[in-house]
């Protein structure tokens, strides 16, 4: 009951204020959620994860679409141009940039990132170092296509 008591009282004090909220303003802060989640989806892909760029991706995509909106409402309404719908916009983008990062565990990633390219460049030069041995063994020089075709496909006799 202790419990109780508190979240209704937030939820009748929340009621007041989401009355508040114009419905466009609500509905940029969600336009710029979904384009935000989209612009980081891009941007962390491009980036392999990094952290900032994702972030940057959410403000930029919800920022561009934003302003896009804007620009047709200059043109179409004759209020024209409203600087608090871009904000709101922006606003949603930088939620999700936001909640992206803290669900993100980086620590994890990294350690796993570092760990993969280890062994990764490891392998890549061994089967480099066995190419070329293969070759000198051949009596044949070796060229820098013949170094860069798998060991699968490279007929040595």
């Amino acid at each position: 009951m202790k419990r109780f008591l508190p979240i209704v009282c937030l939820v009748f004090l929340t009621q007041g204020l989401i009355a508040q909220i114009e419905q466009d303003k609500a509905l940029h802060f969600l336009g710029g959620n979904l384009y935000g989640l989209a612009g980081a989806g891009i941007a962390k892909q491009i980036s392999d994860g990094n952290r900032w760029w994702t972030f940057v991706g959410a403000i930029g995509g919800s920022a561009l679409v934003g302003v896009g909106k804007e620009a047709l409402d200059s043109s179409q309404r004759p209020n024209g141009w409203d600087n608090n719908d871009l904000l709101a916009t922006i606003l949603g983008g930088a939620t999700v940039g936001f909640t992206i990062d803290i669900f993100t565990d980086h620590k994890k990633k990294k350690r796993k990132r570092e760990g993969s390219l280890t062994v990764k460049n490891d392998n890549e030069k061994f089967e480099q170092l066995e190419r070329l041995e293969a070759l000198l063994k051949a009596n044949t020089s070796p060229s820098l296509t013949a170094l860069s075709v798998p060991s699968e496909l490279l007929v040595l006799e």
